[in-house]
């Protein structure tokens, strides 16, 4: 029946700052952005080996949170210690370190300057399957 994440959707009240701060990470800016012309309401990016979807959305679509919430999805990274050093410097702010969980899992989890969590794993099971 579920074959796969389509897409993660993610808010943000300032879509402009947002857009600016997920292109540093994604390093790229979105394929896609509606409206094409004025302030952004939505834009996607596509990202990694299987071009998985990330999308922003602008909080007037959804009612904005105090803290960061949501649910919290996970990126596969190489190495957890580095990747967790570059998202603080893009300006994330930690919310769970640098954990191991047994098995070669390593995670750490943020919150991007929105409100969003935001989950990175070193995961043997995406490294092997994607090998």
């Amino acid at each position: 029946m579920l074959r796969g994440l389509a897409n993660l959707n993610v808010v943000a009240d300032d879509m402009t700052h947002a857009l600016d701060w997920y292109t540093g990470v994604f390093g790229e800016p979105p394929y896609f952005v509606r409206p094409e012309q004025g302030e952004p309401q939505y834009a996607e990016w596509r990202f990694g080996d299987d071009e998985d979807e990330f999308a922003l959305m602008s909080s007037a679509f959804r009612p904005s949170l105090a803290e960061p919430g949501g649910a919290l999805a996970y990126f596969h990274v190489d190495d957890i210690r580095a990747a967790a050093e570059w998202m603080a410097g893009l300006g994330a702010r930690a919310v769970d370190p640098v954990m191991e969980r047994g098995g070669g899992f390593w995670t750490a989890s943020f919150a991007d300057p929105f409100g969003n969590l935001i989950g990175l794993m070193q995961s043997p099971h995406w490294r092997d399957a994607h090998t």
